[in-house]
């Protein structure tokens, strides 16, 4: 055999199969163990989560570049402080999805309960049900594309960073809000403290197209959507605004 011919051989490819991780049959804490305990380049890219039934905590600080599909519906902060990850839920998810995730996509199929993506510093969560309020609470550069409605006291102090939202919004929309922005498609119930609409200008309506894109979202279209924002009057001290802090 030609040993320069087998060096210029082309690699042969391998299908690594997905990873299922039953709960019924082990531990919250295993799974969770597993997913942290991968390095940097492993061949375990692609994990299912089989009978989560609510379980809180599924898939947290995941911090490599993995698909997880979870396949029902779970609890409290599901995929909190993901980085790099593309974790899906086949189903609903309890309060703080998302939480203070830093990069990577989750996408949940259902609905979200309260603060979905609080704190959240980037990476893109994609909520094809309704959220429930303070969706976006004190956002940090995360983007959040919601398919249905948000409830009251979405994106307060949110601090930069996209909101999209295909439906309407409760009360109090980005109270207190910094430099997010926020794109709403249906009726707004009412706008918090300094928060106004504002106008859509060129580059908003490119920005909104990618989050569309990027979320899935076909057949809608971007002039669709009214913006808000901060109108910056609460950035320092007024007596005169003292009733609005």
């Amino acid at each position: 055999m030609n040993i320069s011919n087998l060096a210029a051989a082309p690699a042969r490819e391998v299908d690594f199969a997905k990873r299922v991780f039953d709960l019924a049959k082990k531990s919250l804490r295993e799974l969770n163990q597993a997913l942290h305990h991968l390095t940097p380049g492993s061949n375990e890219t692609a994990w299912e989560v089989l009978n989560p039934k609510g379980s809180h905590s599924v898939a947290v600080g995941v911090d490599q570049p993995i698909s997880v599909d979870v396949r029902g519906s779970v609890g409290y902060y599901c995929a909190g402080m993901n980085v790099g990850a593309a974790i899906t839920v086949h189903g609903s998810a309890g309060p703080g999805v998302g939480e203070n995730m830093m990069s990577g996509q989750i996408v949940v199929k259902g609905d979200a309960s309260q603060y979905a993506g609080a704190t959240g510093r980037g990476g893109l969560l994609v909520i094809e049900g309704n959220a429930s309020s303070r969706c976006g609470i004190s956002m940090k550069g995360i983007d959040i594309v919601v398919h249905g409605n948000i409830g009251h006291m979405s994106a307060f102090m949110a601090q930069s960073g996209n909101l999209v939202v295909l439906g309407d919004a409760g009360d109090a929309l980005g109270d207190s809000i910094y430099e997010a922005r926020l794109f709403v498609r249906g009726k707004v119930e009412s706008l918090g403290a300094d928060c106004i609409a504002k106008e859509m200008r060129p580059e908003h309506i490119e920005l909104l197209q990618g989050l569309l894109d990027r979320a899935g979202v076909t057949g809608v279209k971007p002039s669709e959507f009214k913006r808000y924002g901060s109108a910056r009057t609460l950035y320092n001290f007024n007596i005169d605004n003292a009733d609005a802090y």
